[in-house]
Formats: C-alpha cells, structure tokens, sequence
C-alpha cells in the first residue's frame, strides 16, 4: 500500500507540474492582460501614453519576458511558497484567496448542497431502478432531465424573481450585513440552485447502475433464496453500486472549496468561486494561477482517494503499484 501511494504521489507532482505549464501558458496568451486593459482605460482618459509607459508597467507587473522565463520565474517562487500578489489589490494572494469569509462562503453553500444531493438524489436513482418503467421512475426521469438541461444562471434568476422580488421569503443577494441578519436567509437560494441542477447527474448514475446490478445472477439467486426485497436491494444490490459513485466522489473534493461562480456571480455572494471570475475577467494572473492549481491539487488528491476507497467498499480490488 505505501508503495503504491508513494508511486501515486510522483505521478500527481508530475501532473500538477504539467497543468501548471498549460495553464501559464493559457493565461499568457490571453487576448489583454491586466497591464493591456489598464492601458486602454488610460488611453481613453490620456492620450499620453508611451511605448516607455507600457514598457516599465509590463515590467512591474512581471509581464515583460517570454513565457518560458515568466514560467519558470513564477515556478520558483511557487516552490518558495510565494504565490505573489493580487494585480488588483496588491495583496497577498494567498490571504486574498483563503479569507476564510471568502471561502468558507463556497465552502458552506457547497457542503450543504452536497449533502442534499446525495440525500435526494441516490434514494430516488434507486427507487426508479426498482420501480422501472412506473410512474416514479417517469418522474425521475423529467427531474433528471430538468436538472441536466437548465443553465444554472437561467434557473438562478427564476428562483430569485419568485421567491426573492416577489414573494419577499429570501434576501434578493448579497450577504449578511450585520449578525443580527439571518444567514440563512441568504444562502437558501443558492443552495437550492446548486441541489436541483446537480441532483440530475447523480440519480441518473444511481439508476444506471442499480439497472445494471439488478440484472445479475446473484441478485437473483438471492431471491429465489427467499430473501426479503429490502435486503436484497439495499444490502447485496446497492453495495455493488458504489464503485461508480466512488469514482464520482474524485471531483467532490475540489468541487468543496472552488465555488459555484455563475450562481455566486447572480446572488452575488462573497465567495472564491465569484472573486476567481472576476480576476479572470480582469486577468490577473497571480490569482488565477493560486487559485487553478489550488483546484487542481485538490483534484489529483480527490482522485487519490477514491482509488484507495475502492479497496473499502469492494475487498476484490487490490491496490498494486
């Protein structure tokens, strides 16, 4: 097993170092750089602007080398655990990134979240593989449907309009202003928003699944056996499920703490998700490197852990390096 982790962990240094190199090299290449959209609302207040100007601006901002150069300059400072500072607010960018006000706002609207999905999502894919072809499994089906195909910012602004501007239940957006005003009240919404447009994907898996398992011989010698149906489902079909949602579980991790940014963006809460949009809209790309490879960390680690999961919920697979 430790070798195994050992040779896990190697391969994971090799891959965040391979996606930090595409992701620079994306955020380098894109159309205006914080230093080019700084010039052009200079230049629509001032036509004094130099090539020298542009120069020592590029220079300040560590914009003026090729890729390469600038790649390895930031490599070096990443292994010093320096990440820079923010272009726009000349801070720190990990304090900017890891208030906890910031992401504990991400972390809190997607933990809560997650926990409903699987609450909903899993009992409902199983139910509708039992029930197939009924009228539950139909219902299932169209909430599937519903929760795949709606755009998150679409279904955001539908939720808002009825239950924030009109009905008055829920704060419109924003965040608490004082403690006296209810958390709650503000973070319903989004919450909501991300549990019906994600419960969708996950039922579907759970049904598909469970049809899958449902078909097999032992499931049926199990019947035959005399078994009751709620064991036979619950205990010997549904165990046989879980590696696929297992494997699902490698994008939990990263999905915790990197925010929904659309629904963040329309409720406009104080989240990482919605601050990490905006600095990729402004290109500033110390905080666009922190938070990517922040991400993507997370991910190799969520991926890490589901293989060794797999050895827990099904003791036939062997973990060989």
């Amino acid at each position: 097993m430790a070798k195994y982790i050992l040779k896990r962990v190697l391969f994971m240094l090799l891959i965040l170092l391979g996606v930090s190199l595409v992701l620079y090299a994306l955020v380098r290449c894109m159309p205006a750089d914080f230093v080019d959209q700084k010039i052009i609302a200079l230049s629509q207040t001032t036509d004094q602007v130099t090539d020298e100007m542009i120069h020592n601006m590029k220079a300040a901002y560590g914009l003026d080398s090729n890729i390469i150069t600038g790649y390895f300059n930031w490599l070096g400072n990443f292994f010093k655990l320096d990440f820079g500072d923010s272009f726009i607010s000349q801070t720190p960018v990990a304090k900017e990134i890891f208030r906890p006000d910031r992401i504990g706002t991400s972390f809190f609207v997607a933990f809560i979240a997650t926990v409903f999905e699987f609450m909903i999502a899993i009992p409902l894919g199983i139910t509708a593989a039992t029930h197939q072809y009924s009228v539950r499994d139909y219902v299932v089906t169209v909430l599937v449907l519903i929760g795949i195909s709606l755009p998150s910012f679409f279904f955001a602004q539908i939720l808002k309009d009825i239950f924030a501007n009109k009905l008055h239940w829920f704060a419109v957006s924003g965040m608490p202003k004082d403690s006296s005003e209810s958390y709650l009240k503000y973070m319903f919404l989004p919450i909501l928003t991300v549990v019906i447009l994600s419960i969708g994907g996950r039922m579907r898996l759970t049904r598909t699944n469970m049809l899958e398992v449902l078909n097999a011989d032992y499931i049926r010698t199990a019947r035959a056996k005399g078994l009751k149906e709620h064991k036979v489902i619950y205990k010997h079909a549904f165990r046989n499920t879980l590696i696929p949602i297992v494997t699902g579980l490698a994008g939990l991790i990263p999905s915790l703490f990197s925010g929904a940014m659309i629904t963040e963006q329309v409720f406009d809460l104080t989240g990482i998700g919605n601050y990490a949009l905006k600095a990729m809209m402004q290109g500033d790309i110390p905080v666009i490197m922190t938070y990517n490879m922040f991400l993507a960390f997370l991910s190799v680690l969520g991926v890490l852990l589901s293989d060794l999961m797999y050895g827990l919920v099904d003791p036939r697979v062997k973990l060989t390096a």
